[in-house]
This record gives C-alpha cells, structure tokens and sequence, in this order.
C-alpha cells in the first residue's frame, strides 16, 4: 500500500524569467490537474533575489508520483523550462503521516485546519479504541490494566500508522488539505 507523497521542488530562476518560470508553473499545474492521484501544489515566490522558487506537488501515492516522473507531459515541461532556470531542482520527497501533520521544512505551505485534524483523530481513535477493547477484552480481560492498556496502544499505534491513517487521510486529503490556488 502506498501513502500520499509529498514532493518540495526547489529551483534558481534567472534573473528576468521570473515571470516565464510563474507562467511555465501555473500552466504545468493546470495540465497536470487531469492526472490521476495529483492532489495539487501551492508555490512560494523567493524572498531575495537570486533565492530558489519552492514549489510543493502533492500525489494520492508514490505510484502516482512515480507515473508523472515518467511522463510525455514532465519531460516537454522540463525541456521547455531548461533555458530558464540556473540549475536542476533540488528534490525532497516525504510520505506519510509526517507529511498530514507538518508542512515540508524550509517552505511556507498553508497548514490543514488543526480543528479537521483534531476532528479526524477523535473519530479514528474513538472507533479503534472502542474495537480493540471488544475484540481484545475475552484475550486480555484479565490481564492488570496497565498491560492491557499497553497492549491496546501498541496494537492502535501499528494500525493507525500503518493502516488506517494513509487510507483516512488519501480519503478525506481534499478536506484536510483544502484546494489551493497558485500563490505566486
């Protein structure tokens, strides 16, 4: 199972193509709408000049990612953008919950509302508490309570990371993650 990813592009402009590069991006994210698994991207202008732009692409899954790195579409945009930007991008790519809870360091990216995060986590941990403790209560009923509690976090923490968080969070990520618009 793959979890959403996260991609932080950071790439130099030069100088007088700032605004080829902003018309390159908002046209690349427009097309890039159609594709299965994009969940959008949010952009950052550089606050010197001479910085990098930090763009931030989000994909439902590695797979999804996987399939635009291998695309007609990236390849023409790239060759098109060559003649415009000082260097190759630098690339960082995260998955996971690190990514729900905590924009990508170094970039500005407008944060999931904590009151959807906390709504999420009270339903997903309320339901999955209330599960263990009845399927686990005839296993472990009789065990003292802290080894009973022990055994029931570990069992939440394992299914909740690995499980059911990515599948809630591709689920609801329009929710968590409200559309954005280029902000450049």
């Amino acid at each position: 199972m793959s979890e959403p990813v996260t991609i932080v592009v950071r790439r130099r402009v030069k100088a007088g193509s700032e605004q080829v590069y902003e018309d390159w991006l908002n046209r690349l994210t427009s097309e890039a709408q159609a594709l299965q698994g994009y969940l959008g991207a949010q952009f950052q202008k550089p606050s010197n000049t001479g910085a990098p732009y930090t763009s931030v692409f989000r994909f439902a899954s590695l797979e999804a990612l996987e399939a635009f790195e291998r695309s007609e579409m990236r390849a023409r945009y790239l060759d098109e953008i060559a003649a415009h930007v000082a260097a190759d991008a630098a690339w960082d790519r995260t998955t996971g919950l690190e990514v729900w809870f905590e924009a990508p360091k170094g970039t500005v990216v407008a944060q999931p509302s904590p009151h959807r995060m906390a709504l999420v986590l009270i339903v997903v941990v309320f339901v999955l508490v209330l599960l263990l403790n009845l399927a686990l209560s005839p296993v472990i009923g009789n065990l003292p309570l802290a080894l009973r509690l022990l055994v029931t976090v570990i069992l939440q923490v394992i299914l909740m990371t690995y499980f059911i968080m990515p599948r809630v969070t591709r689920l609801l990520a329009r929710w968590i993650f409200p559309s954005t618009k280029t902000a450049i």
